[in-house]
């Protein structure tokens, strides 16, 4: 008895450990950690790159005088419109007194000259006269006359020679006095007009400031901006790793940051040929035209970024690119499809437009298709233990 005992607590013992080594093999065989699915969304996608800059005119004229001065009126101010020929300012011209000193001795000399011309100009004319009554007489002959005739008429024009020199002299001494001449018009003035029609962005001097003619050695004091804010361009940069994705005639949508919920519509017009280097990466400056339709008031100068559209799939079928899967050998894409609880099965896809987040599907999916999330999440009530 205490043998069949013995071998039945040996036989128990045994099953027992046979159903411990199963169950432990059957749990191992489980997958421990439970997986959300997504389904395929219809999205608009749109792939752009975005680059940095502001709000500028298409042209910024420089108005600049043409005679050096000071300041004596300025009769407008940044913001106000203008038209072609509306003048903007007065200057008052202050002479040099070296400069009007030479423009006096010049008028002396020239009156000098011209009185002497005139002496030697009546002379002449005398023995002209005289000469040509004995020619008429027969007494003179025609070779000495024509002698007569040229010596005449050579004292003819240094006089009226003479006489222009000094008027120049006039004119010379009236410009250093007063910046201005009659007979001149436009090509010497006190007066500052608009050379354009448009907005005074700017008007950087005051009244009292002394102003410097542009000339070939000298900018010349700028005495106010104008440009045309009706057409604005944006100016910006974008970096070199993004230069190579874009090209001209793409689409912009530019976001002014002064002005909240409103995108404005451009075209990419200019990408620079050349780059700059700044702050250790280079640099090439863009520049797009802004929809003239829209007539929202923009500000110059005023920072904006550009969405530059790359590529565009409108109401196509997308997942999350968090979804997708690559294969290591052959590195085509691919995503797990729920077939039962738990349980998934490869299927290859096709990839499209992405943006970052979401990327276009073009077969290998359908709208239903529930998509295995590989970020494992822990069961409710293992969630609940803990």
């Amino acid at each position: 008895m205490k043998r069949t005992g013995t071998v039945i607590t040996l036989v128990t013992i045994v099953v027992l450990f046979i159903i411990g080594i199963w169950y432990i093999y059957a749990k191992n065989q489980e997958d421990p950690t439970s997986y959300a699915t997504e389904s395929p969304t219809t999205e608009t996608i749109v792939k752009r790159t975005v680059a940095t800059g502001s709000i500028v005119p298409r042209e910024e004229i420089l108005i600049k005088p043409n005679i050096s001065g000071i300041i004596k009126e300025i009769l407008v101010e940044a913001g106000e419109s203008v038209k072609e020929g509306d003048l903007i300012a007065r200057i008052e011209v202050v002479p040099n007194v070296s400069s009007l000193t030479s423009a006096k001795n010049s008028i002396t000399s020239a009156k000098t000259a011209l009185e002497t011309s005139k002496l030697a100009f009546n002379n002449q004319k005398s023995i002209y006269n005289r000469q040509k009554t004995l020619f008429e007489s027969g007494v003179l002959s025609a070779n000495d006359f024509d002698t007569a005739q040229q010596a005449y008429d050579q004292a003819q024009q240094s006089f009226k020679q003479q006489e222009i020199s000094l008027q120049s002299a006039n004119q010379n001494y009236d410009i250093v006095k007063t910046g201005t001449t009659t007979g001149l018009g436009n090509a010497a003035t006190t007066s500052v007009r608009a050379t354009i029609s448009g907005m005074v962005l700017e008007v950087p001097i005051k009244e009292g400031n002394q102003v410097i003619e542009a000339n070939n050695f000298n900018d010349g004091t700028t005495i106010a901006s104008l440009a045309n804010v009706n057409n604005m361009i944006f100016e910006g940069k974008v970096d070199e790793s993004e230069v190579g994705k874009i090209k001209e005639d793409l689409p912009l949508e530019i976001t002014v940051g002064a002005i909240e919920n409103k995108k404005f519509d451009a075209v990419l017009n200019y990408i620079a040929p050349k780059g700059i280097a700044e702050n250790g990466a280079i640099q090439f400056e863009i520049k797009g035209t802004l929809d003239k339709a829209d007539t929202t008031f923009i500000r110059a100068g005023l920072s904006a970024n550009a969405s530059i559209i790359l590529a565009r799939a409108d109401s196509v079928l997308a997942v999350k690119e968090a979804l997708v899967q690559f294969d290591a050998k052959t590195q085509k894409p691919f995503v797990e499809i729920e077939t039962g609880d738990q349980q998934f099965e490869r299927r290859d896809i096709e990839l499209g437009v992405s943006d970052g987040i979401n990327v276009e599907v073009k077969n290998g999916i359908s709208k239903g298709d529930k998509i295995k999330v590989w970020n494992a999440i822990k069961p409710v009530a293992e969630v609940s233990n803990n």
